[in-house]
């Protein structure tokens, strides 16, 4: 995985080098299950497994954050877990949300869906020496700490406001307008400025880029979401299905 640089080529190399792979071990052996194997793993050069990673991290982690290291949206009783690795200036992560963005607001209100994110800042060369990706992601942790009923409209806005790869990003003040105008009281906005999660948010980055090998990687209760992430349709269906298996 490229760590950086085009995000519109990340997932396409991703899938290159899993076909090669499949393409080499299809040539060594005629084993059906071998193939079976091969068809399972083309376009996931490495399977993320919940919980295979470091889970607790030494920096102060916000409140909100579960057992498994991830800032947690919603009721924790609700059936159906989505988790989302996600990066907030990478363009597929922001297409995936802008997407679904309604119908997992909707399942999270209903109580039928809880949302497990994990804020990478894995992009930060891409934001021409500002580090958005920590800036974003810092503030995000913050609100999800202390005003979580606001946590799921500030990270759907960010998306919805996402500036491009390879720009400096949205400013501090930006990113604090936005959190404002999602509900975000004065008080929780004001200290985006201490960089409370930052150390939290640069050690999981570390610890979970070990079990993923690109993003957005999406999980429905722990399963790779590989249905089409970027259409509208694919991604309910699926959260559809797993309620009812």
């Amino acid at each position: 995985m490229r760590r950086g640089g085009d995000g519109a080529r990340r997932r396409e190399d991703i899938r290159d080098v899993a076909v090669r792979v499949g393409i080499a071990v299809v040539a060594a052996t005629v084993l059906v299950a071998v193939v079976a194997g091969i068809a399972v793993t083309i376009g996931t050069s490495k399977s993320p497994t919940p919980g295979t990673a470091t889970a607790q991290t030494s920096a102060t982690a916000p409140a909100a954050v579960d057992a498994s290291g991830a800032i947690l949206l919603g009721d924790a009783s609700a059936p159906t877990t989505v988790t989302v690795y996600t990066d907030f200036i990478c363009p597929y992560c922001g297409k995936f949300d802008r997407t679904n963005a309604d119908v997992l607001s909707s399942a999270i209100a209903s109580g039928a869906v809880k949302l497990q994110v994990y804020p990478l800042n894995f992009l930060d060369d891409a934001s021409n020496g500002t580090k958005y990706s920590t800036r974003a992601a810092n503030a995000f942790a913050t609100v999800a700490n202390s005003d979580p009923d606001h946590a799921l409209a500030f990270y759907q806005s960010l998306f919805e406001n996402q500036p491009d790869e390879n720009t400096t990003g949205l400013s501090d003040q930006q990113i604090a307008d936005l959190a404002t105008t999602a509900g975000v009281p004065a008080d929780v906005v004001a200290t985006f400025a201490d960089q409370t999660f930052v150390p939290w948010v640069d050690e999981m980055t570390t610890n979970q880029l070990t079990v993923i090998s690109g993003t957005p990687t999406i999980l429905i209760n722990g399963t790779q979401f590989d249905g089409a992430p970027y259409t509208a349709g694919p991604f309910e269906a699926a959260l559809q299905a797993a309620s009812q298996g």
